[in-house]
């Protein structure tokens, strides 16, 4: 479950709706700090995470020059969506992902995924290649592997996914999110706990499948013509921090490791991470 430290937005950032060709989609956005913006970063959250997750990257990279963009995917939080299970499909994620990318207007957009906004923001590149476009400047997969989680973390979505079908989501809060909040600030303990109640149980439950079933489609990624970075934190027991060296290695991306950031580095070393991100954006190794 994804953690947070906290949840008070930046002077200047705004949280909005952000309507698409596929719907609305709840965002915060940082403005660039200057004149005008030199680019736009959009920040896909992971699983059971929000866009509330990036509020410590906003104002480093604000700070940079760019307009600073974070949703929350369809069925998360504040976005909302239907009772069913097919609109929560990876393709059908990775699509709101380009409309989203498609509403924010003209110039260059970097696309960042964090865990499972890896897999969907891999997913949006290939389908949108596959179209004939990729509308990014470049991709960022931060903490998110090649293929399905590792086995650990594939018994603990199965038993999740199971849980989901016939248990109510305040006592599945009960049972695992107490746990995951302790240590958290008041304030943000809080604002997990009203962020679980708000997600959609057909969303959690697709985005686990995909997370146990994930086929390795590194080698489809390596021939998209877009500059690609992996950002992994350690220790993680989502992906093993070698799985996402070996991928590294095999898309030829841009490899930053951050030890002691585990499996949120936006959120345990955002300094390193806005850091990592304007080096690569900007062309420097």
């Amino acid at each position: 479950m994804s953690q947070l430290l906290t949840v008070d937005l930046p002077v200047a950032v705004h949280a909005h709706r952000l309507r698409t060709s596929r719907g609305s989609f709840a965002v915060i956005e940082a403005p660039p700090h200057g004149d005008a913006s030199r680019a736009t970063a959009l920040l896909v959250p992971g699983f059971t995470g929000s866009k509330e997750d990036f509020i410590p990257l906003l104002e480093p990279l604000a700070a940079a020059g760019l307009r600073v963009v974070a949703m929350d995917g369809r069925g998360q939080h504040e976005t909302g969506g239907p009772r069913e299970a097919a609109p929560y499909g990876q393709t059908e994620v990775a699509r709101d992902v380009i409309a989203v990318t498609e509403a924010l207007g003209e110039g260059p957009t970097h696309l960042v995924g964090h865990s499972y906004g890896g897999l969907v923001a891999r997913a949006a590149v290939l389908d949108a290649a596959a179209r004939g476009a990729v509308p990014w400047a470049s991709l960022t997969v931060m903490n998110s592997g090649p293929a399905a989680v590792s086995e650990q973390q594939r018994e603990r979505l199965r038993m999740l996914i199971t849980a989901l079908g016939s248990v109510s989501m305040e006592d599945i809060w009960e049972f695992i999110g107490r746990s995951e909040a302790d240590g958290v600030p008041a304030k943000a303990a809080e604002f997990m706990r009203r962020r679980w109640l708000n997600n959609v149980p057909d969303q959690l439950r697709a985005a686990g499948v995909q997370m146990i079933e994930e086929p390795d489609r590194t080698e489809e990624l390596a021939r998209i013509a877009v500059p690609k970075m992996v950002i992994s934190g350690s220790p993680d027991a989502t992906w093993d921090p070698s799985r996402l060296s070996d991928m590294a290695e095999r898309l030829s991306a841009v490899l930053l490791s951050i030890p002691g950031a585990g499996h949120s580095p936006n959120v345990h070393r955002p300094e390193e991470v806005a850091a990592g991100l304007l080096a690569f954006w900007n062309g420097r190794p």
